[in-house]
């Protein structure tokens, strides 16, 4: 049976991950963002560019509709044929579930996923005992390390909507222990100026910055531009970044796009937007320093070579390396 699933996941390109703990004030973990990210200050919504390279668009993709998990329906930006991966970023998905559908249990190994509520909720647990549920604006972060099994799942009734993130980890992290962090939306830090607001989720901007550790180097900015609104956003060289618009159109560097588009920014030191329409624009600006390293991915786990997933799959199957609890744990 387990084989037969782990056949399934594969098929599939399995997304989602992911989710909080039962014990929040035990569990929950709250560290400062690495020393490259509070000392590398990214100025936003300034009137004039901070910036001297501006980043332009060097490829806009559609996100494309398709089945997930039970019954679910995701728009996947990155892991498709147009865009199969975007070191260090393996895989973003805008998910959309209501009951009876969901993604029901599950393996993972070797990169980390972040999971951000946009509407209704998700019910979470896994094999060591975790379980929760994040609603409307939390942020899970979780280190799927050496391996977890867990399922997740519509909240309520309706429609539960959000976006997942699959971040690669470097070879020397592959097989840490799993660990999560969890940021609920009151405590998501904020900033607003010149009709630009900004929800910092990862890293630092616009005099405001995020609690959460990156063990990959990586920010994850949720911009709101009012019509007429102007940002220049600052982005460290040589990351690679891009733009995913929730709603409304923006003029990005040169480059118009809507929603459900994926922007990938070529190189540079900045970008500026502008929101000449009528209608709010909200977007997620994203940005990672890229890893270098193979990438060989089967389904839901993520290593360096073959072999590796070879061994993965063996570990899976029989329960050892990380995996000791998978034979015997079921959701509830």
């Amino acid at each position: 049976m387990r084989l037969r699933a782990l056949a399934k996941f594969a098929h599939n390109s399995l997304l989602f991950t992911a989710k909080t703990t039962t014990n929040r004030s035990k569990n929950h973990l709250s560290f400062r963002a690495p020393f490259f990210i509070r000392n590398h200050t990214m100025s936003g919504s300034d009137q004039s560019p901070s910036f001297s390279t501006p980043r332009m668009v060097v490829k806009k993709v559609l996100a494309k509709s398709q089945s997930e998990g039970d019954g679910a329906v995701v728009r996947r930006a990155i892991g498709i044929s147009e865009l199969r991966n975007l070191d260090p970023f393996l895989m973003l998905d805008d998910f959309s579930v209501s009951p009876p559908a969901g993604f029901p249990d599950h393996p993972h190994r070797g990169f980390e996923t972040v999971t951000y509520v946009l509407q209704g909720g998700i019910t979470h647990q896994d094999f060591a005992g975790h379980k929760g549920t994040i609603g409307v604006g939390d942020v899970q972060w979780m280190t799927a390390g050496r391996g977890i099994v867990h399922s997740e799942m519509p909240a309520g009734a309706g429609r539960n909507n959000g976006l997942q993130l699959w971040i690669n980890l470097a070879r020397k992290d592959k097989m840490v222990e799993p660990r999560y962090q969890e940021l609920l939306s009151k405590e998501i830090k904020q900033a607003e100026k010149d009709g630009v607001q900004v929800r910092v989720i990862a890293g630092e901007t616009m005099g405001v910055s995020s609690p959460v550790y990156t063990r990959t180097p990586t920010f994850y900015f949720d911009f709101t531009l009012k019509p007429k609104a102007i940002l220049h956003q600052s982005i460290p060289e040589g990351w690679t970044s891009f733009v995913y618009i929730i709603d409304g159109e923006g003029v990005f560097g040169s480059a118009h796009a809507s929603a459900h588009h994926i922007l990938v920014l070529g190189p540079g030191d900045g970008i500026s937007v502008c929101n000449n329409s009528s209608e709010l624009l909200r977007f997620v600006l994203i940005g990672g320093q890229p890893i270098n390293e193979p990438v060989v991915q089967h389904g839901p786990f993520v290593m360096n070579t073959q072999a590796e997933i070879e061994q993965t799959i063996r570990d899976y199957h029989y329960g050892q390396n990380g995996f000791e609890s998978a034979k015997s744990w079921s959701s509830q």
